[in-house]
């Protein structure tokens, strides 16, 4: 029997509780047998934003996940100089695995709004299954017309999974931040005791 592997790619500035409750969440649902979180490197997407450190996202994310052994967390992106692309990242991780292992790449909603204009998305969309995390209620109907529409296209295989935790955001966090506001049980306490010993977001 094929093993079934998340991958979930993310800038993570800082990772959330809204992340770890979707990977869980999905791990569950579609009995994967690990989540592989993969810290962005120079993400192609957010050139005009301010993006911490690689060293400091990838030391959150291993904080964040360090008592879910079901959850690893990979640095094939924040050690590479070149921008990170998924498709090159899933193609890098197949090789790795070989053929007989699965792989199902973990996004965000709004992420898969926008998939068409990846870097080779045609491909990417071919390559292996999606799963999608949204918030129930949150504009689906134009969701679901995308996904309909990428299957009918590519022939892909894509799930939504519809979490409530996702309400958390990664921006929301760094405002609450420099604004000297609490983010205690939105972040890991590992996670918020390294924002505040590394005066992360100020």
């Amino acid at each position: 029997m094929k093993k079934r592997i998340g991958a979930m790619g993310g800038t993570f500035d800082p990772i959330h509780y809204g992340h770890l409750a979707l990977a869980e969440h999905v791990r569950c649902e579609y009995h994967l047998d690990k989540i592989i979180f993969i810290p962005a490197g120079i993400p192609p997407h957010k050139n005009n934003l301010k993006v911490s450190d690689n060293m400091h996202r990838y030391m959150m994310t291993e904080l964040a996940t360090i008592q879910n052994p079901n959850f690893q967390v990979s640095d094939i992106e924040v050690r590479s100089p070149e921008i990170s692309y998924t498709f090159f990242t899933l193609q890098n991780l197949k090789e790795v695995y070989g053929k007989d292992v699965d792989i199902y790449f973990i996004t965000g909603a709004d992420a898969l709004l926008e998939i068409e204009a990846w870097k080779k998305s045609d491909e990417l969309l071919k390559m292996c299954g999606f799963i999608a995390g949204t918030r129930p209620g949150l504009e689906n109907k134009k969701l679901e017309e995308k996904v309909a529409l990428l299957r009918e296209k590519y022939k892909a295989i894509i799930h939504l999974a519809y979490i409530p935790a996702l309400d958390i955001s990664s921006t929301d966090i760094r405002d609450r931040v420099f604004n000297n506001k609490a983010i205690k049980y939105l972040v890991p306490e590992g996670v918020e005791q390294y924002i505040y010993k590394n005066e992360l977001y100020k």
